[in-house]
């Protein structure tokens, strides 16, 4: 049996002090694999207990094997959730008289000090985090990491999917190189579509050396749980609000929107309704979305309004319902959301949906008939991730002083960033404009990465993503959270009133310099606003909202009388834009649209290579969307299908769209890129050529609007 492997005192404290009778599934399954050093991937719903599962085995190896310092790095993408296990992880622990510890943004320089003298076994942390050890001018990486062993990777589908994903492998890599020995690597997720592929990915150098590499998911093979979802139509968000203050009163109800603007909006008006609300995103402070999150917890009829924050695997105590207002873009997320509840005897999995607008009405229609066929997206990450090449040198000069020009990528150990040729284009690149000084063929920090990135020792260079330039809001001395400035700067008449925290504030005043805005408590209604851009569509999400206005219809789904009554007229209103094997093109009084059903990063390529055959035939204005291209009024569907005919299969991989401007300055690090290359990074990220192709292999048939 694979429980009698764990160390003895482990069993002892499962059984005595968690009270267990038996371990779950996927805790069982562990057990084996993990013990044996082997890589592996855990998959399970939230809160199906990946965090035992991979913790109880590493305590087992640390004892029989003697362990010493910082032996296992537990890394999350979120410092929330790192917080959120501290004390469960340090528990367990210390049953083998070890310690976690966690090292974060959120860390103070006195608990920073006290880990090097006094390392925890076991450290909770981030990519950014390692980073900022690796290269560290007052501490010396190897001392602190030096005995590291394993590496466990919570939530790994949220970094694999983006280039934070690629930031943690360069990492790990580097730490293997600096410890000299091979990182068990170990993985935990929900479900995902390609399993294989991203314990793949995750093992990186290690896949080369061993063959042991193992994914367990025990829940794979079992029966479908029970589940209740319901489709509903409000309308408007101020609508969907009032739905959920009359919906299932006297419960738990965690309620996801997906932007900070329509969480803080929903939270001001449950308010108002009287309703005990929280609102959780990641604009607030870290005191404010604790008292949130644990206020939460701890009651019984009330509502926590929440951004994605809250879809990976915080606790914040039994939930009776989760509420989706409009819908999240992926299968697999709305698993991890749905996954919040049925985690008591007896309950069930439930999740309502909130349409606020027709098109999140068909969004939602679109991801459940997906989700009923037992789709759910492969985890695939991002192409061309060429910048973080470029900030991994520069990282490298900052941790060792000097690296070897043309050995350097030897501390990456194989890592696919980008081809050889690339690689000594970003190296050329870097030394021609000073980002890098040369000494006898060794690379050394340069005057511009100085310049650039040089503020608080670097602390820009450790972090792959871009934060949006905000202003702090301050109530007296507590810091509340942080808004976007052209809130602040807009024309209102009165006193401004802004939202944040599910609360309303007068701003009192403001000092720009320092990006301070000082606020009083107000009951007026405050708005919200924060930059962001929208995320396009996927060509299989996108598709199903075309089947589901062709009639298709998800199984197991119950439909609100309006939301059916919707969903019918909106099939009557949007017939002619749809057909069940071709594409189409449709001319009405503004104009021709070409609707492909085939998402924003298909329509981009197929926009592209309308306008390389013929320039000005793509509209200027709005060119393309999720659902269509706009062409010039006029055109005849013939010269659509003569375009699509003359190009070849293999060719769409070739078609590039256009990049602006502002995408390139939005891209991280890529001012160490030449210009030439950052645009092709980009362009191969705005680019699905799979899905352009199987739209260009319909026929198209013309339509003429009725209007």
């Amino acid at each position: 049996m694979s429980f009698d492997s764990l160390h003895p005192v482990v069993q002892h404290h499962v059984v005595n002090s968690l009270g267990w009778s038996n371990m779950r599934p996927l805790q069982e399954a562990s057990i084996r694999p993990l013990m044996s050093g082997s890589d592996a991937l855990l998959l399970a719903p939230t809160a199906g207990g990946k965090t035992e599962a991979a913790v109880f085995p590493l305590l087992s190896r640390m004892a029989f094997e003697g362990w010493t310092g910082i032996s296992v790095l537990y890394i999350c993408p979120l410092r929330a959730l790192l917080n959120n296990l501290e004390g469960r992880v340090d528990t367990y622990a210390r049953w083998l008289g070890r310690t976690a510890g966690v090292r974060s943004g959120d860390t103070s320089q006195a608990s920073r000090r006290r880990q090097i003298v006094d390392r925890p076994d076991i450290l909770l942390t981030t990519p950014e985090s390692i980073e900022s050890m690796l290269v560290s001018a007052t501490i010396d990486p190897r001392a602190l990491l030096g005995d590291l062993r394993a590496v466990v990777v919570d939530e790994v589908h949220a970094f694999a999917g983006d280039d934070r994903g690629w930031h943690l492998l360069a990492v790990l890599e580097r730490l293997a190189e600096l410890t000299g020995r091979s990182l068990q690597r170990v993985g935990l997720s929900a479900t995902v579509g390609n399993p294989e592929e991203l314990l793949g990915w995750l093992r990186g150098s290690n896949s080369a050396l061993s063959a042991s590499g193992v994914v367990v998911s025990p829940e794979a093979s079992g029966g479908a749980a029970t589940v209740d979802v319901t489709v509903d139509f409000a309308g408007s968000l101020a609508n969907a609000g009032t739905v959920i203050s009359r919906l299932h009163t006297g419960e738990k109800r965690l309620v996801f929107a997906d932007s900070r603007r329509s969480v803080e909006e929903l939270g001001v008006h449950l308010g108002q309704l009287g309703v005990d609300t929280y609102v959780s995103h990641s604009s607030l402070s870290l005191p404010e979305r604790r008292r949130s999150e644990l206020a939460f917890a701890q009651g019984r009829d009330c509502v926590i309004a929440a951004t994605s924050t809250l879809e990976l695997g915080i606790d914040v105590g039994d939930l009776d319902r989760v509420l989706q207002v409009g819908s999240p873009l992926t299968v697999a997320s709305f698993l991890q959301r749905l996954g919040r509840t049925g985690r008591r005897p007896g309950s069930v999995r439930n999740m309502t949906f909130l349409g606020t607008s027709d098109e999140e009405l068909l969004r939602a229609s679109g991801l459940l008939l997906l989700w009923s066929g037992g789709f759910v997206e492969p985890i695939s990450p991002t192409p061309s991730p060429a910048h973080i090449a470029a900030q991994q040198l520069v990282a490298l000069a900052l941790q060792k002083g000097a690296v070897g020009r043309h050995v350097w990528r030897e501390s990456l150990r194989g890592l696919p960033l980008a081809d050889a040729p690339a690689l000594r284009t970003i190296t050329d690149h870097l030394v021609a404009m000073g980002a890098l000084d040369v000494d006898s063929d060794m690379l050394l920090v340069g005057p511009e990465a100085d310049r650039r990135y040089g503020r608080r020792h670097f602390m820009e260079i450790m972090s792959v993503f871009t934060s949006d330039p905000q202003v702090k809001v301050l109530h007296g001395r507590d810091e509340v959270g942080a808004v976007d400035p052209l809130l602040l700067v807009k024309k209102v008449e009165g006193p401004r009133v802004i939202a944040l925290a599910g609360r309303s504030w007068r701003v009192t005043s403001i000092d720009w310099k320092r990006r301070f805005a000082f606020v009083e408590p107000t009951d007026s209604g405050g708005i919200a606003k924060w930059l962001g851009t929208g995320r396009p569509m996927s060509f299989e999400l996108t598709d199903a909202v075309r089947r589901i206005l062709l009639g298709a219809s998800p199984d197991g789904i119950a439909w609100t009388g309006r939301a059916e009554t919707r969903l019918d007229e909106l099939r009557h209103e949007l017939a002619d834009r749809v057909d069940a094997h071709r594409s189409v093109l449709l001319h009405t009084e503004d104009g021709a649209h070409w609707y492909t059903w085939a998402g924003g990063r298909a329509n981009a390529v197929l926009a592209a290579r309308l306008t390389s055959c013929r320039p000005g035939l793509v509209s200027a204005v709005a060119p393309y969307d999720n659902e269509r291209i706009s062409v010039t009024a006029g055109t005849p569907a013939s010269v659509i299908s003569g375009i699509l005919n003359e190009t070849q299969p293999k060719a769409w991989s070739k078609v590039f769209p256009e990049v602006a401007d502002r995408a390139v300055t939005d891209l991280k690090f890529a001012d160490l890129l030449p210009s030439d290359l950052a645009r092709t990074t980009l362009a191969l990220r705005m680019a699905d050529p799979i899905g352009a192709e199987a739209v260009a292999g319909r026929l198209l048939v013309e339509r003429f609007s009725a209007d």
